[in-house]
C-alpha cells in the first residue's frame, strides 16, 4: 500500500515532506524548552495561546491557500501569470484577519483574563501569529499552484529551524516569559516567507483582475470543514482555561499529551497528499472497486497508525511529558486512553473526508464535522471533572464525526464518472491537515 502510495506523489512531495518533517520536530522542540523553562501558569498560557493560533490559523487561513493554489495552477495551465490571483488572495486573507483582529480586539479584555491570567500581551502576540499565518498560508498557495515545490518545502523549513533555533536560544540564556515563546509562532513564520517571497515576486506578473467568483468557489464549504475539524482537535486545551481557570496545570500537561498522542497524524500527514489523488482519479473514472480498495487500505493503513501510537501512548504517556515537557503530574493511563481513542477516530474522519472530497461532496463533509462539534459541546457541558470531559469531547466529536461520514459515504454507493470535472479541481479542493 505505502508503495503504491508513493507512486501518486505528486513531483516535488519529498522537499515538501522535508519541510513538513521539520516544521512538526519544531514543534516538540518548542514545547519541550518551554515546558522546562516556564512555569505551570505561564506555560499554560503558552498552551492556549499556540491552541487558539493554529484553531483559528489553520481552519481559516488553509482554505484560503488551497483557493489561491487551484486558480493559479488553473492560469499556468494556460500560460497566464500569478500576479493577479496573488493580489486577489491577499486582500481576502487580509479582509478574514480584519474580521478576527476586531472579534479579538473586541473581546480583549475576557480574553486577558480567561484565557491569558491577565497578561494583555499575550493577546497582541496571538493578532501577530495570526498575521503572520495569513501572510505564510496565501504565499504557499502560490508556490504550490506553480508546482515551486523546493520553495515551499524551503519556506516550512525555514519556520522549523527558526522556530527551534530561537526557542534554543531561549532555553540556553533563560528566558522565563512565555511572551518570548510566543513571538516565535510570529517571528519564524515571516522569515520563511521573506525569504522565499522572490520566486513568488519573479513569477507574479500582471495582467487582467481575477474574478471574485474563482476565488471563492467552494471557499465557504472548505473554510467550515477546515475551521470545525481544527476545533474537534484543538479546542479542548482552551476549553479547560474557559471551565476551570485556575486549573492551570492541566491545561499544561493536556496540550503535551496531545502532541504526543497526535504522532500519528503527522506520518498520515506524508500520505495524505498522495491519498486524495488516488482516490479522484477513481471517482472521476467511477472505478467502484479501485475507490473501495484504495479506501479500505487507507482505513487500514491509520487503524495500524492509530493503534501502534495508542499501545506507547497509554503506557508510556505520564512518564514521557513529565520528562519531555516537564509537566504537572495530573494525566494517568486512562487519560491517554482516551486521548488516544480520540486520535484513532480522527484518523478515521481525515480518510472518509479525502474519499466525500473526492465524490466532489464538500456539502456532506461539512455536515459531518459539524455534527460531531455539536456532539463535543454537548459532552463538553456535562457534569464531570474538567479533564474527563474535555477528554470525553474529544473522543466523541471525533467518533461522531468518522461515523456520520461513514454514514454518508454509504448513500454514495458508487462513484459516477465525472469527466467535466478535472482531476487538478478536485485535488485542489482537498482540506488537508495541519502541522502544529
Amino acid at each position: 500500500m505505502i508503495r503504491r502510495l508513493l507512486h501518486l506523489v505528486p513531483p516535488g512531495t519529498l522537499a515538501v515532506g522535508a519541510g513538513l518533517a521539520l516544521l512538526g520536530l519544531a514543534s516538540y522542540v518548542h514545547l519541550a524548552v518551554a515546558g522546562h523553562s516556564l512555569t505551570e501558569a505561564d506555560y499554560s498560557s503558552l498552551s492556549v495561546l499556540w491552541s487558539i493560533v493554529f484553531t483559528l490559523g489553520i481552519g481559516v487561513f488553509m482554505p484560503v491557500e488551497q483557493e489561491v493554489a487551484r486558480v493559479v495552477a488553473a492560469r499556468r495551465s494556460q500560460g497566464l501569470p500569478p500576479g493577479p490571483v496573488l493580489a486577489r488572495g491577499a486582500v481576502l486573507a487580509a479582509g478574514v484577519l480584519a474580521v478576527m483582529v476586531v472579534v479579538i480586539l473586541a473581546a480583549r479584555g475576557p480574553l486577558t483574563d480567561r484565557l491569558f491570567a491577565g497578561d494583555a500581551a499575550m493577546v497582541t502576540v496571538l493578532i501577530g501569529a495570526l498575521v503572520a499565518m495569513a501572510v505564510a498560508y496565501t504565499t504557499r498557495g502560490v508556490l504550490s499552484g506553480l508546482q515551486l515545490f523546493p520553495w515551499y518545502g524551503t519556506q516550512l523549513g525555514v519556520d522549523g529551524g527558526l522556530r527551534i533555533a530561537m526557542v534554543a536560544v531561549l532555553g540556553l540564556t533563560g528566558v522565563t516569559s512565555p511572551l518570548w515563546y510566543g513571538l516565535v509562532l510570529v517571528i519564524a513564520p515571516l522569515a520563511g516567507v521573506l525569504l522565499t517571497l522572490p520566486p513568488v515576486l519573479r513569477a507574479a506578473g500582471g495582467g487582467v483582475p481575477v474574478a471574485w467568483g474563482a476565488l471563492l468557489r467552494g471557499l465557504g464549504l472548505l473554510t467550515v470543514s477546515s475551521l470545525l475539524s481544527q476545533v474537534v482537535v484543538n479546542v479542548g486545551v482552551i476549553n479547560v482555561r474557559l471551565l476551570d481557570p485556575s486549573d492551570v496545570a492541566t491545561a499544561g500537561a493536556l496540550l503535551s499529551a496531545l502532541v504526543l498522542v497526535r504522532i500519528p497524524l503527522f506520518v498520515f500527514a506524508s500520505l495524505q497528499a498522495s491519498l486524495l489523488p488516488g482516490l479522484a482519479t477513481s471517482a472521476t473514472t467511477g472505478d467502484l472497486r479501485g475507490f473501495h480498495s484504495l479506501l479500505r487500505r487507507a482505513l487500514g493503513i491509520v487503524t495500524a497508525l492509530g493503534v501502534l501510537g495508542a499501545i506507547g501512548a497509554i503506557a508510556l504517556g505520564p512518564w514521557l511529558v513529565g520528562t519531555l515537557f516537564d509537566a504537572a503530574d495530573v494525566l494517568g493511563h486512562g487519560d491517554f486512553a482516551w486521548l488516544a481513542v480520540a486520535t484513532l477516530a480522527y484518523l478515521w474522519a481525515m480518510v472518509l473526508g479525502q474519499a466525500l472530497l473526492a465524490l466532489d461532496r464538500h456539502r456532506a463533509q461539512a455536515l459531518a464535522w459539524t455534527v460531531g462539534v455539536a456532539a463535543l459541546v454537548a459532552v463538553t457541558l456535562t457534569p464531570a471533572s474538567v479533564a474527563l470531559r474535555v477528554e470525553l469531547a474529544y473522543t466523541v466529536g471525533s467518533v461522531v464525526v468518522a461515523a456520520a461520514m461513514a454514514l454518508l459515504l454509504r448513500r454514495q454507493s458508487r462513484p459516477t464518472p465525472t469527466p467535466t470535472r478535472s482531476l487538478d479541481d478536485a485535488l485542489a479542493t482537498g482540506v488537508s491537515g495541519g502541522i502544529r
